[in-house]
């Protein structure tokens, strides 16, 4: 059978996304907190999104500030991403459980997480409340990376930042380059040269250890989750209490 489908109940299945790790607070009172529910609304000015319940211990910082860090993980920081999504800040102190490092931000009050390889330092604009979630809308006023994915012309090689990736439940490492912007209507001779750099890229991309080493190891992850616990990005029922 060809072009059959299966229709299923509405809901958050949107994927792949970014498994944030978003700061917020000042830099002496901070706390951090996987949101998966991010990105971008316009590129000028350019500005961003979070969608946050107001039952989570972070909002009240954010709401207090105005300020947050989008920080991107790579897949070295798997384990940490899943842990500060799980655990409250209202109890545990994220930053010296994982071993986390606070750097200063360029623009914002808010820390960066010096682990992740690359930031996103916003100011809150504007707050819309949306159901489950309030949706904090903010203009991105710096953005930052680790040293080590630029190449020697000054651009930001995201394949040396090996990203990760989550998509409804589960947490992924990206594939291989498989093209770049417009290289769809490129000229045969050019379609050559975009899949020779992608596939040498791939070979000199050295392999990154899956797991970060110093992770703690959090709670042991249910045997069998249900649809609504799926669609919680930070592991918890959707009506869960933090």
């Amino acid at each position: 059978m060809k072009n059959v489908r299966k229709s299923f109940a509405p809901g958050t299945l949107a994927a792949p996304i970014p498994p944030a790790m978003v700061t917020v607070g000042d830099y002496d009172n901070s706390n951090i907190l996987t949101i998966a529910w991010t990105g971008i609304l316009a590129s000028q000015p350019p500005k961003t999104y979070i969608s946050v319940r107001p039952s989570r211990h972070s909002y009240g910082m954010l709401k207090e500030t105005g300020e947050f860090v989008i920080n991107l993980p790579s897949v070295s920081l798997a384990r940490i991403a899943d842990y500060v999504g799980i655990y409250t800040g209202a109890k545990v102190d994220k930053w010296q459980k994982c071993g986390l490092t606070k750097q200063k931000s360029d623009k914002v009050s808010t820390p960066t997480i010096a682990e992740c390889p690359i930031a996103l330092e916003c100011r809150v604009t504007d707050i819309l409340q949306m159901g489950s979630h309030d949706v904090f809308i903010a203009d991105i006023v710096g953005v930052s990376c680790r040293e080590e994915i630029i190449d020697a012309d000054g651009k930001m090689r995201f394949e040396r930042a090996d990203l990760l990736a989550y998509a409804h439940g589960e947490y992924y490492a990206l594939g291989d380059i498989v093209g770049r912007f417009g290289f769809s209507t490129d000229k045969p001779n050019n379609v050559e040269k975009t899949n020779k750099k992608a596939s040498k890229t791939a070979e000199n991309t050295e392999k990154p250890k899956r797991f970060y080493e110093n992770a703690p190891r959090g709670r042991s992850p249910r045997k069998k989750q249900t649809d609504k616990n799926k669609g919680a990005p930070h592991g918890r029922k959707a009506n869960a209490k933090k």
